[in-house]
């Protein structure tokens, strides 16, 4: 009668058969048992059940849903709704998880379908309309920046660019934090191992693991690292040898963080040496993904790999490769996915001297307004196995309400790659010939698309200017101008000079071409002008990728802004866009108010750049013009 009265896993031949196993007797009255077990000497294949759990009394149900070669459960939920029929994955106790101080039920590397049986029975969860599973993530719907910590022990201390982004905490209060997540995830009745891979390219890539007591985050961790049976590996607990483990007890608060002088009773902290993480008292998945990539921006520059915040995609040829630097909510994610080219990734790459590797397995997208026909390959990927963040269900009609913002303006979907229909399917790709960098400009003064050099793209990248997207860190209500270097500044271990010389020394060896593109407002600032239409910036984006549209001499040097603004696009295909569009100044109704605007957002870069030891590069950004 309920199926959370059962535990289910594969018996096999000799369990079946011995005079051991305890078998329901409702099972053996059951047709589909009988012949199972009268037939299985000839079927040679092992045998799926259920074995009662004997804390409570129940009966099996009297459909014919059990055979010997699937189970597959299909009921309907309180609102009696049909739900999708799953498999189950073994279930294997006592199996010992490295750094756990005990041994509870082990779920390892579970397959979608069991994931997904696991959200339902232990967390409620049940599909959408569209297939996806969602979840509330709880009061974090954004990553806290300000609850991340570095252990400050030896290997890492002299490399690690300390401060605001990267704060340090002592080995001590680490160790203490440590045996407490451990013992809470020793504590749970289930856990949940994923392990899988950083990096595409199995030359660079980082064997991980993620040890977490929640389905739908070892969901999250399936969607976003590259699994390894997508490299026709078959790996074991016992097996695979991680480079770095995350252990992720969010329900456990730290009570003491005032004693161990730490921000709040959050907290994500990095010790480089042991590559281990611990996550306590946030559950919002994204700080897992971000830990990763910080631990992969520390350890790959060493190596003179670049890895980039930034989205890839590929044209017709090997080498047509475009990277879309930008900060969460400026468009990498929308524009990369391109039905007109293939997708190599949406959010993490490295650049070494072969060329471009997606560092993810998945996509992680906003969903805040989807538009299936500003955003179709986005929205068709929300299906079977995609996991919904903190985003508004009808609980009847099952139907997602994208509008919806009364849980947050971040709402999120995961998905692996393989819901893209046009991708990369290796995520491994050659050299770069266009790198655009994304703005979202909250004072409406950028123009839709700017030419750069390369001296002008190192100078951008290392001020990394944009608006903060609402909800993409806690706090965040409205857009706030913020200037995060290499367009990723809370990801960067090491001081951001050392990705800004790899990325220039790329650039000129490979002759690429750089541009700015502005996704932000324009009209006015933030409340006053409109947002960019993403359909206009796709546009753009496919004037920068042609072979005409701005390959001309036709443009208009801002003395403030220190940019070259095309006057016009060339070719039939871009002629309705004009120049009262690439223009900004002619789309605001005050002029005056434009300029002061203008000079007020060239100042904030010129004193923001004052941190960076680079002089040279002071001359092709913005100039302060009395």
């Amino acid at each position: 009668k309920k199926f959370s009265d059962y535990s289910f896993r594969i018996l096999s031949k000799k369990e079946v058969l011995s005079e051991n196993t305890t078998v329901c007797p409702k099972f053996k009255e059951h047709t589909t048992i009988r012949k199972s077990m009268t037939n299985i000497k000839k079927m040679g294949r092992p045998f799926i059940g259920a074995l009662r759990n004997h804390k409570k009394k129940s009966t099996m149900p009297s459909s014919s849903w059990l055979s010997a070669a699937t189970t597959r459960l299909v009921q309907q939920d309180k609102f009696g709704v049909a739900m999708p029929a799953y498999t189950i994955k073994p279930v294997k106790k006592n199996r010992a998880v490295p750094g756990l101080t005990a041994a509870p039920v082990i779920h390892y590397n579970l397959n979608y379908a069991a994931l997904c049986e696991r959200e339902r029975l232990d967390d409620g969860l049940i599909p959408t309309a569209q297939g996806a599973v969602a979840v509330d993530t709880g009061i974090f719907t954004g990553r806290s920046p300000k609850d991340k910590y570095f252990v400050d022990e030896s290997s890492s201390r002299h490399n690690i660019w300390w401060g605001e982004v990267n704060k340090a905490v002592p080995e001590s209060i680490f160790n203490k934090l440590y045996q407490r997540v451990r013992d809470h995830l020793s504590s749970q009745a289930e856990v949940f191992v994923i392990d899988g891979y950083a990096g595409a390219d199995p030359h660079t890539s980082m064997p991980l693991r993620v040890i977490t007591a929640k389905a739908w985050q070892a969901h999250f961790c399936k969607n976003m690292f590259i699994r390894p049976e997508d490299r026709g590996e078959k790996v074991t607990l016992e097996s695979f040898a991680p480079e770095f483990t995350i252990y992720n007890a969010s329900d456990l608060k730290n009570t003491e963080f005032e004693h161990d002088g730490m921000n709040s009773e959050n907290f994500v902290i990095f010790h480089l040496g042991r590559r281990i993480a611990i996550i306590g008292g946030t559950a919002y998945a994204g700080e897992m993904k971000k830990g990763i990539f910080s631990v992969m921006n520390y350890t790959k520059p060493l190596e003179g790999i670049l890895s980039m915040h930034c989205a890839a995609n590929l044209g017709k040829e090997y080498n047509d490769v475009a990277l879309f630097f930008g900060l969460s909510g400026t468009g990498k994610t929308t524009l990369s996915t391109d039905g007109k080219r293939l997708l190599i990734g949406d959010d993490e790459h490295l650049w070494d001297d072969h060329g471009i590797a997606n560092i993810e397995g998945g996509c992680y997208a906003k969903t805040i307004d989807i538009d299936p026909k500003k955003e179709p390959d986005i929205y068709k990927a929300i299906k079977r196995n995609a996991l919904l963040e903190n985003v508004q269900v009808d609980p009847i009609s099952r139907q997602v309400d994208y509008s919806s913002r009364k849980k947050t303006e971040n709402s999120r979907v995961s998905y692996p790659l393989s819901h893209v229909e046009r991708r990369v399917e290796s995520g491994i790709a050659g050299h770069p010939s266009k790198i655009i960098f994304l703005t979202c400009d909250a004072f409406g003064v950028l123009p839709p698309v700017a030419k750069l050099t390369p001296d002008q793209a190192a100078y951008h990248f290392l001020s990394g200017y944009t608006s903060k997207a609402v909800g993409t860190e806690r706090d965040i209500k409205t857009p706030t101008a913020t200037f995060s270097a290499c367009y990723g500044q809370a990801f960067l271990p090491l001081h951001p000079t050392v990705y800004a010389k790899l990325l220039t020394q790329k650039i000129l060896r490979h002759n690429v071409q750089a541009f700015l593109v502005n996704t932000g407002w324009s009209g006015g600032q933030y409340g006053v002008g409109k947002r960019m239409d993403i359909t206009l910036t796709r546009r753009i984006v496919d004037a920068i990728f042609s072979d005409h549209a701005l390959s001309h001499d036709d443009f208009t040097h801002h003395p403030v802004l220190n940019l070259h603004v095309p006057n016009l696009l060339k070719g039939p295909d871009f002629a309705d866009i004009t120049t009262d569009l690439l223009h900004p100044w002619q789309a605001w109704n005050d002029r005056d108010q434009y300029e002061r605007q203008v000079q007020g957002l060239a100042s904030m870069f010129i004193n923001n750049f004052k941190q960076y030891d680079a002089i040279e590069l002071t001359q092709h950004g913005p100039q302060f013009l009395e």
